[in-house]
Order: C-alpha cells, then sequence, then structure tokens
C-alpha cells in the first residue's frame, strides 16, 4: 500500500495527479489526512482523505508528501508524518516528496549522500543531499521532484520504481504524455 499524506494547504496538483496515476498503474493508494478526514489544499480545494489511520508500516511500499504552502509546513509538524517517514526510509520503503516537500526529508536527515531536488528556493533544506537540477531525482529509495509542472513525471518515476519503467510508459503513452 502507498500512503499520501493530506494536510491543510496541500497543493492539490501534486496529491491527487500522484494518486490517480498510482491507481491507474493498478497500485494501491491510500490518502492519509492530517487532522481529519476534510482536508483543504493550497488553492481551496477540499478533498475527503480516504482515512486519518496508517497502515501497518508492513503493508506500506511507499510514502508520499505534496508539497505546497502551508501543505509543507503542515507535514513537518506531524509527528505521525516525520515518524513514518522516518520508520519508512528506515526499513528501505520509498519514500518521495515534492515542492517544498523534500525540505521535511532533508530536515529530518534522509537525504544525506542522495541526490534530490524541489521547489527552487528550498535547496537549503536538502540538508545533506547532492542538489539536482534535474525536474525529478531518483536516488536509493528516495524520489523527489520540483513542483506541479512535473506531477505526471514524478508519479510515473514512483510507478516505474515500484513496479516496472515499461508500465510507466505504458500509462504514460494511455495518458498521452510525450
Amino acid at each position: 500500500m502507498i500512503v499520501v499524506f493530506l494536510a491543510n494547504g496541500f497543493e492539490e496538483i501534486e496529491a491527487l495527479t500522484t494518486v490517480d496515476i498510482l491507481r491507474r498503474a493498478g497500485l494501491t493508494v491510500r490518502t492519509v489526512g492530517i487532522g481529519g478526514h476534510t482536508i483543504v489544499g493550497a488553492h481551496g480545494i477540499a478533498v475527503q482523505a480516504d482515512s486519518t489511520v496508517l497502515p501497518p508500516y508492513g503493508e506500506l511500499e511507499a510514502v508520499i508528501l505534496p508539497g505546497g504552502l502551508p501543505g509543507t509546513t503542515n507535514l513537518a509538524a506531524s509527528a505521525v508524518v516525520t515518524k513514518c517517514v522516518t520508520e519508512a526510509a528506515e526499513r528501505g520503503i520509498l519514500v518521495c516528496a515534492i515542492c517544498a516537500a523534500p525540505s521535511v526529508l532533508g530536515n529530518l536527515g534522509l537525504l544525506r549522500g542522495k541526490r534530490a531536488t524541489c521547489y527552487p528556493g528550498w535547496e537549503s533544506q536538502l540538508l545533506g543531499a547532492t542538489v539536482s537540477s534535474e525536474s525529478v531525482a531518483v536516488d536509493d529509495g528516495v524520489v523527489t521532484a520540483k513542483g506541479a509542472g512535473v506531477t505526471v513525471e514524478f508519479a510515473l518515476a514512483i510507478v516505474s520504481y515500484l513496479i516496472s519503467p515499461d508500465k510507466a510508459r505504458e500509462i504514460g503513452d494511455a495518458m498521452q504524455c510525450r
């Protein structure tokens, strides 16, 4: 199971497009609301989270943090999120973050020695990482991306990592992605 955390102020494109593409790939995805079931995105779109409870760690395949403000700040302030992300990384579970959210990983020390990218201006928060100019960076169990405009590429990189590059190409082709 893949968990996508939603906190008030999340970037809607980054969260919902990622969920959509992963489900198209046949992956089981659960959105987990921080602070309740109804979470309001950065642009005022209210979303009903699937749950407010994490599945057991043994069921996790990946954990995803969408960016947005103040969504990223709210994720970083959540003990549930920081514990889950840290535990996932320690267990070798894929950890993914986009836009400003890679800062959460950096501030937890989870990017040390890894190549990572983020929304321009947040690079100083990627503590210990080799900052990449790539739109999406995949390195040793971590996927990071720059922002909303590369969400499809981010989600397809996750599909490629969890299933296969062929499956990612198949989904991208079906969606008419270049």
